[in-house]
Formats: structure tokens, sequence, C-alpha cells
């Protein structure tokens, strides 16, 4: 994303992780729209590098993969990783990049929702059983079978991101709910919402793990911290800092403000918080993150 495309540094990242503390490391997903690395085969080379860190797509946009092809992947890298990948799925948010990026791959924009819910549909039956048939608006398949089967019978727990209208209505059939924001205010409204539709679907009441992907820029510094941020967020969407923040939960700050914003997550129901840290030397952010934010939060 920074025009150093090597690899090395990635994988360091995540032994890093690993030997900090955390409990897992995330790749983001992008074929034209972003440089980066394609994250399925990232994440095969972090399993080999790692022992115990799950390994999650923060997120993967399913629509723009064949559903058995994404099906056999996703298997062989939980196979990999012993049963350490979370798949983080998502819908996109319009923008021009998105929409170039769906059109770059051969599928139409506006059938991208559809595509999305069948492509999880066929992947959960291709992880439990053989010979699975299929027939939906957009996709048909007859006596399909793949192996080897994911490491965790069923597969890897599926995580929903987003926090538009469909997010909302469909994130209480996944493992968890997993925006990227914009705020705790909104996350503490909504989720218990999530939860609510769970129940009604019969399933049990912790059935959907409320999560949240967060960006923050450390520096006890506050203004050198809020101008790390803004040019993260500006070279990363090509879009104004302020219209990312709006939709998009970010702190900017010294660490003590930090533990406190952090908190609040937690205190409306969060139990995973993917980190994100905004420029600047990430390695030494992980570092400090690990031992001077991470041990001072407190669980619900």
């Amino acid at each position: 994303m920074s025009g150093r495309p090597e690899t090395r540094p990635l994988l360091a990242m995540a032994e890093r992780a690993e030997a900090a503390g955390f409990d897992s490391v995330w790749i983001g997903d992008s074929i034209t729209a972003k440089p980066r690395h394609e994250p399925l085969t990232l994440m095969a080379a972090i399993a080999a590098r790692t022992r115990r860190v799950r390994i999650g797509t923060g997120v993967l946009l399913p629509a723009l993969r064949r559903p058995v092809v994404l099906a056999h992947l996703v298997a062989t890298v939980d196979r990999l990783s012993e049963g350490r990948v979370i798949l983080g799925v998502g819908i996109v948010g319009d923008s021009p990049a998105s929409r170039k990026e769906f059109a770059h791959v051969g599928v139409e924009w506006e059938r991208r929702v559809g595509r999305f819910l069948e492509t999880i549909e066929i992947c959960r039956a291709l992880w439990q059983r053989d010979d699975v048939s299929f027939s939906g608006k957009h996709f048909t398949i007859v006596g399909a079978t793949v192996e080897p089967k994911p490491h965790r019978p069923g597969g890897p727990p599926i995580w929903m991101g987003g926090n538009g209208p469909t997010a909302l209505r469909e994130a209480a059939r996944f493992d968890a709910w997993f925006p990227t924001g914009p705020g705790v205010e909104f996350f503490a409204e909504k989720f218990p919402g999530v939860q609510a539709a769970a129940r009604a679907a019969g399933r049990a009441p912790d059935a959907v793990t409320g999560a949240v992907y967060v960006t923050l820029a450390l520096d006890p510094r506050a203004a050198a911290a809020e101008q790390r941020l803004d040019a993260f967020l500006e070279t990363y969407y090509a879009a104004p800092a302020r219209a990312i923040k709006a939709r998009q939960a970010t702190y900017a700050g010294p660490i003590e403000g930090a533990v406190e914003w952090l908190q609040r997550w937690i205190d409306a129901g969060v139990r995973h918080m993917a980190l994100r840290f905004a420029g600047g030397n990430q390695l030494a952010q992980v570092d400090e993150a690990a031992a001077r934010l991470l041990p001072r939060l407190k669980p619900r």
C-alpha cells in the first residue's frame, strides 16, 4: 500500500504480533482497487511462519470470486493453519475504485449482494458435505465435492463486516458482526438488535460475537497523531480524511486516551478488536500497544 511490495516485512509484522501477545493478524483484500498481496496466499505464508495467532481477512469480498474456487482456497489455508482462519467478509462500499474493480473481474456491480449471499451459502455447504448441488439466481452447481475439507468441522468462523443496512440485516446469520465504525454509540445501539435477530432465528444468545476494526495513531503529541492519521487515511482511500473519519472508527493521541476509548467499545459488547496502526513505525506501535495498551483493557 505504501509502494514497497516486499513480502518479508509483512511476515515479520505477523511474527512480531504473535510474539507480542496479540490474538490475531488481519489481511485486507483488493484485486485492483488498491495495491496489495492476494489475501489467502499471504495468509498461507503467515500460517507457515506462526503457530498461535488466528489469521483473518479484514475483509474478503466473496462476490469477486467463484464460490467453488473460493471454498477450496479457504479450506486449504484453514488446513495449513490447523484451524486458525477467521473469514471476515463484506459487500464493499460504493466508490469509483470499487466499481472499477468489479468491472475488471467481470462482475456486475448491481449483482454483488446476491452473489455475496449465494457464495457464502455454497462455501458453507462444500465445507460440510460432499456432492453439493445448488441452484440460485447467480450460480448453479451440480454434484460438487471439495477436498480437503477445512480443519474445523463445518469450516472457519465467518464474520460479517460493514455497518450498512445489508450488513446489519445479515449479521445475525454469521459468527460475528465486524464493522469499522462509525463510532461506539452506533455499535452500542445496533448490536443488541443483531443479537435479538440471532435469538429469533433459534441461535444461542452469544452466537454472534461483537467485533470491531479500528484505526489508531498513537503519539503523546495529539496534534502530531492527528496529522499522521489524516495523512494515512487520505493516502489509503484517496478521499478527504474528514469523510473517512465520519464513517470509520479512529483514534489519534496518547496511549492513555486510547485505553479509555477502546474500553468504551468493550463496555458496549465488543469482544475482539482488530487494531490498524496508521503510518509511522508500525512495528514499534505493535510493541507499544502490546506493552502499554492491551494490559490496561478490562474485559466486560
